[in-house]
């Protein structure tokens, strides 16, 4: 119990600081993202990382940046909370009777699968959360009227008036693959990170392009799902396009 609160400790003071910087990183490359839609006219498109830095300030205000953070603030928490939760009880269905020294292998195996299954199921409760992070910081328009949401709360109740609890859920399955808790648990350092956002990075690219979809009219979507947003994607603009916004969330992993 001792271990379990000083480890939750030191993961909500480091939070309070992080996650903040974290969020703008974030939201660089969400709306980086987002203006790779060909929705949007070529015009109007960021030509690159540097270009949405200059513009979002001119064209919205500075902190704008910032634009998602007490989404991801408020989820932050309560998902390391259940992570650790969960993380101990997986560690007893994978990890019962298996001596580290003796069992290597089958005790990195059971690790990395408690460790995905804890993620895993942590993100059925915070999901929505993180949803709304994505699509508050893909949110078009200056201020105020001429944004689709408010805040936090306008973001979900008109997502959930719009779509139902589904809706809030949109790219959920992408999400709680395994294999990207696994990708999170090798990633000890910014290079083993950066290896294991190589391979997943292209469905996460996808899930926040199926967050931006919610809410638009059938006809109006530019997805009908996973796979025909990875197909069309691969289809226009071939691997680059499913690597848009990839530099930013490295130099996320870095910090």
């Amino acid at each position: 119990a001792t271990k379990y609160v000083v480890s939750l400790s030191v993961s909500v003071v480091f939070g309070s600081i992080f996650v903040p910087m974290l969020t703008k990183v974030c939201f660089i490359r969400y709306k980086h993202v987002q203006h790779a839609s060909k929705q949007i006219t070529a015009d109007k498109q960021y030509k690159g990382i540097i270009d949405c830095v200059v513009r979002i300030p001119k064209e919205q205000d500075f902190l704008s940046f910032w634009r998602g953070n007490l989404a991801n603030v408020i989820r932050y928490f309560p998902a390391q909370a259940l992570n650790f939760t969960f993380k101990d009880k997986y560690k007893k269905i994978f990890l019962d009777g298996v001596d580290k020294r003796t069992q290597f292998w089958r005790y990195f195996a059971g690790n990395l699968a408690s460790g995905g299954a804890a993620g895993a199921t942590s993100l059925c409760f915070v999901y929505p959360l993180e949803f709304a992070r994505t699509r508050l910081a893909a949110d078009v328009g200056k201020a105020g009227a001429k944004r689709e949401f408010t805040g936090l709360g306008n973001c979900l109740v008109k997502i959930f008036k719009s779509d139902g609890l589904r809706g809030l859920y949109q790219g959920f399955n992408v999400s709680v693959q395994f294999w990207r808790y696994f990708a999170g648990n090798l990633a000890s350092g910014g290079a083993a990170g950066a290896t294991s956002l190589c391979l997943v990075y292209p469905l996460d690219f996808a899930r926040t392009r199926l967050s931006a979809d919610v809410g638009k009219a059938g006809a109006e979507r530019e997805f009908t799902g996973l796979g025909n947003c990875l197909v069309k994607i691969f289809k226009s603009d071939g691997l680059r396009g499913l690597y848009q916004g990839f530099n930013v969330s490295v130099q996320g992993i870095i910090i």
